[in-house]
């Protein structure tokens, strides 16, 4: 009996032995990849940057006005020509100007006739005062007359002067070489002195005019760069703000800035349509979140997927915004790590989501 039971222990012992030795064998089970947050690098701009749509405009614009008003009787160019220094744009009749002019050449004769009548009176009654046969009170008066009678023909020159020189602001003349950007009247408008009629654009520099909203006046300021790009043909070219409105216009609520072109040909077509990056925005780069940098000493790295792993690529920052950075250095289209890129190591297998 006694070696029954031995047996028995024996035999569970070995058992026991038997299945931890097979427990061992069994393999561990496999540890799953980390989850990791990516987005694609655009391409070699900041997806975030703001762009402004503006038009080529002349550095130098005038606007053209008659110095008298009337009735536009001839107008000698359209929109888009060219015009040369002095040349004839348009014409107001004349008629009414022209009698008013006559009308003053009468009030002058009838000055004159006034004043030599005072300047005999005058001489004569210096005569009798001479003789004793007038008071000194009575040539006083005659001296008096003869003082206003000039000056009545001094205000009647003058009063002809003006409107023979409003004979003369009948026509309309370029005042430099240029090319007319706008006409707002035509052929039998009555037009009033000091309204504008045309535009004219000087030759030489050309600028970009943009509209600046309300809610980025504070990004913007004179001096700061400026990228411009031509929708028509793609052109690229640089500037700086050169001018902005301090105050908004009244029916857009946007302040108008000018963007000087310092590399742009003087023969730009005028009007055209352009795309303006100001500031930071024109550095060379890709945006993305700052959680993306990995930051090792002076060296700057973003984590790239690629194969379900992780790699390091130096990068350069070129520019720090408010929830970004522009970097360069990044392969367009890549597929960076974005968020717990201190948790991962160099070739580590990655999800990406």
């Amino acid at each position: 009996m006694r070696y029954g039971v031995r047996s028995i222990l024996a035999l569970l012992l070995a058992g026991l032995l038997v299945s931890a030795a097979g427990c061992g064998d069994a393999p561990p089970k496999d540890v799953q990849a980390p989850l990791v947050r990516t987005q694609r690098v655009a391409a070699n701009e900041a997806a975030r940057t703001v762009n402004y749509a503006g038009s080529v405009r002349g550095r130098y614009e005038k606007n053209l006005a008659f110095q008298v008003g009337g009735r536009i009787i001839a107008r000698a160019v359209n929109v888009g020509d060219r015009v040369e220094s002095g040349a004839a744009l348009m014409e107001i009749d004349a008629d009414d100007i022209t009698q008013r002019a006559n009308q003053a050449d009468a009030q002058v004769s009838a000055a004159q006739a006034q004043l030599d009548l005072a300047a005999s009176n005058l001489a004569r009654y210096r005569e009798l005062y001479a003789a004793q046969a007038i008071s000194e009170a009575m040539l006083d008066q005659y001296r008096t007359n003869e003082r206003a009678a000039e000056a009545a023909y001094r205000q009647a020159v003058a009063q002809d002067t003006a409107s023979h020189n409003a004979l003369g602001y009948t026509n309309l003349v370029a005042g430099a070489d240029g090319v007319i950007s706008n006409i707002t009247a035509e052929e039998g408008q009555i037009i009033a002195a000091g309204q504008t009629v045309m535009t004219l654009t000087q030759e030489g520099e050309r600028e970009i005019e943009i509209a600046v909203p309300e809610s980025r006046l504070a990004e913007v300021s004179v001096g700061m760069p400026a990228a411009v790009a031509l929708w028509a043909n793609s052109a690229a070219y640089t500037g700086i703000l050169r001018e902005l409105s301090p105050v908004p216009d009244a029916a857009t609520r946007t302040y108008t800035a000018r963007i000087a072109l310092t590399d742009a040909p003087a023969d730009l077509p005028l009007g055209m349509t352009a795309r303006v990056r100001l500031g930071a925005s024109v550095q060379d780069g890709a945006a993305i979140p700052l959680s993306a940098l990995y930051q090792t000493g002076d060296t700057a790295q973003v984590y790239v997927v690629e194969d379900d792993a992780v790699h390091l690529v130096p990068v350069t920052v070129t520019a720090f915004r408010t929830n970004d950075a522009l970097v360069t250095g990044l392969p367009q289209g890549a597929r960076i790590v974005t968020a717990g890129v201190h948790q991962l190591h160099e070739g580590e297998k990655v999800r990406t989501k």
